[in-house]
């Protein structure tokens, strides 16, 4: 037993390191400036914030960030809003294709983003959206809105029947259920699913690149990966490690804050009983 625990700890101990190494070197990467970026060390001898200074002096940094948080949080209310009516259809209501209909939601969201990406940008295109936070709102719903459905569809299963019997005998339709009856309960799904859409519209980078062209527009993936230097061969390493430190901070805030709620809401359904 004490070897195994030992073992055990070990692969525990790789792990974090593991995880937590690329971010770590990324904060000692960020403090550094001119020729000490090329030295490795634990810690700076001279740290400095001049480069979490320069992203927000030298473009509108700011700006992106505001363009990712708007987009995504946009996404995440609406996938929210329409996974949850179509969560109760397809578990509380019975009709014929039901689980077929529900392997094709999934489906969709298995197709690479360059299969759809020249299609999608004729649509953004005919709408006027182009260059516009409604193309990005537009495009991550194919990505985030399939998985919303189909974890909130677990959840909604396993919800009691005798709630929504008790509902139908007081006069209650489908949609005062749903909004009164089950919404309060999937406080843990909607947490879960909620981040984690919230985080890939976050991260995207595709779309994000092909939709938008001005600085202005762009969201901080794209912003970041356009970093550029003094010249065209010099890349500031720097300035793009802040940059990525900046962007992270908040979601590893958003998954320790509700961590709990995004293990019980993604382990919904799996046990019955």
């Amino acid at each position: 037993m004490g070897l195994r625990r030992i073992a055990f700890a070990l692969l525990i101990l790789g792990i974090v390191v593991w995880a937590v190494f690329p971010f770590a070197w990324a904060i000692v990467t960020s403090l550094k400036a001119g020729s000490a970026l090329f030295t490795v060390e634990a810690w700076p001898s001279q740290p400095s914030l001049a480069n979490y200074a320069a992203i927000f002096k030298e473009q509108p940094f700011g700006r992106n960030i505001l363009n990712s948080l708007l987009a995504a949080s946009a996404v995440v209310a609406l996938s929210l809003g329409l996974a949850v009516l179509a969560a109760y259809a397809l578990g509380r209501v019975r009709f014929s294709g039901r689980g077929l209909l529900l392997f094709v939601v999934l489906g969709v969201s298995m197709f690479p983003q360059v299969a759809v990406l020249s299609g999608l940008f004729e649509l953004v295109r005919w709408l006027g959206l182009y260059n516009r936070i409604g193309s990005l709102v537009l495009s991550y719903l194919i990505f985030t809105l399939p998985f919303t459905v189909w974890v909130l569809t677990t959840f909604m299963r396993e919800l009691p029947k005798e709630l929504e019997e008790a509902a139908m005998v007081d006069g209650a339709g489908p949609f005062v259920i749903v909004m009164r009856v089950f919404l309060p309960l999937m406080g843990p799904a909607l947490a879960a699913t909620g981040l984690l859409a919230f985080i890939a519209a976050w991260n995207e980078f595709l779309f994000a690149l092909t939709f938008t062209l001005t600085d202005d527009a762009r969201t901080v993936p794209v912003a970041i990966a356009l970093m550029s230097g003094a010249s065209q061969y010099e890349l500031p390493w720097g300035q793009i490690m802040a940059a990525s430190v900046v962007v992270t901070v908040p979601l590893i805030g958003l998954v320790l804050l509700f961590q709990r709620r995004i293990v019980s809401g993604l382990t919904a359904g799996a046990v019955k009983g």
